[in-house]
């Protein structure tokens, strides 16, 4: 069984930052992609940003140059440093590893049970 469980949400004024963590726990010998999604009320969960287990990064367009993604492959963790933070950021953000290979075979798409994020004065 592999979970995901990500920490760091919270309610931050516009223009301030917020890191997010998320652990992979489970009889883990490696994961390959990391990334983090969010959704808002109404709309579908969309990427923020990916990292590979080399470190190959990707981000959406809105948060390139504010976000930065980064993982600790030891402790099967991935981070999501927020900084410049905006009202449109606001919204649930969920870890995903997309492919994860354990002791009892390999486990995709695994999800976070999300936090969430709220941007406000």
């Amino acid at each position: 069984q592999v979970q995901l469980v990500e920490s760091g949400g919270g309610l931050v004024q516009p223009g301030g930052s917020l890191r997010l963590s998320c652990v992979a726990s489970g009889s883990i010998f490696t994961i390959n992609a990391m990334g983090w999604y969010r959704q808002a009320p109404g709309k579908q969960r969309d990427l923020v940003a990916a990292i590979t287990s080399d470190g190959s990064t990707n981000y959406a367009d809105s948060v390139k140059g504010r976000f930065t993604i980064s993982r600790d492959n030891a402790k099967n963790t991935v981070y999501l440093q927020m900084n410049s933070l905006k009202v449109e950021d606001m919204a649930v953000y969920y870890c995903n590893a997309d492919r994860v290979v354990t002791r009892s075979g390999v486990r995709r798409g695994v999800w976070g049970q999300g936090t969430q994020v709220t941007v406000s004065s």
